[in-house]
């Protein structure tokens, strides 16, 4: 056990010898910002790549009235008015105050629960009209009713477009 000791002995007076406790503190420095910028390194999000439509999980052009999230639109759609299916255009505020559909995702066989958003602020953009009212209800029933101004929460509003935000998925039938 005796040699061991010297061992680490020597080791350790070897170390000490040839570095200081500044540069000791300067790489733990530099590791603990090298460890703090590895978020910021650009990495291929899923979320983001399911996002604006046409993958293989997502199918579909987001600009047309039978893309599969929009079963349940009235309005424009803002992915042909400067946003996305899930972002407002420039200029535009999200209404917190939405309506909500139950939609199939072809290319999974499963129903999504989609938020429908209006963008407010702006006048409407007058681009991609969509009308399909599947599962609309009464406006007596205003979650599941897709004929009022939904823009009421927000600073104007003035209607601009529709945003289709997925939710989660929907429970099966019983």
């Amino acid at each position: 056990m005796n040699w061991l000791d010297r061992l680490a002995e020597r080791c350790t007076r070897r170390v000490a010898r040839n570095s200081s406790r500044r540069s000791f503190l300067a790489l733990l420095g530099s590791a603990l910002v090298g460890g703090a910028a590895v978020p910021l390194l650009p990495v291929a999000r899923a979320a983001d790549a399911g996002a604006s439509g046409g993958t293989a999980a997502d199918p579909g052009d987001p600009t047309k009235c039978d893309y599969w999230r929009n079963c349940a639109i009235d309005g424009y759609l803002c992915a042909c008015c400067g946003g996305t299916v899930n972002t407002c255009p420039p200029g535009t505020e999200m209404s917190p105050i939405t309506w909500i559909g139950t939609c199939r995702n072809p290319a999974d066989g499963r129903d999504y629960i989609i938020s429908y958003n209006d963008c407010c602020g702006k006048t409407s953009c007058g681009a991609c009209l969509c009308q399909r009212n599947e599962g609309d209800r009464p406006v007596y029933r205003p979650h599941t009713a897709n004929d009022y101004n939904w823009c009421l929460g927000t600073a104007s509003a003035v209607y601009n477009c529709t945003v289709t935000v997925i939710l989660g998925t929907a429970a099966p039938k019983s």
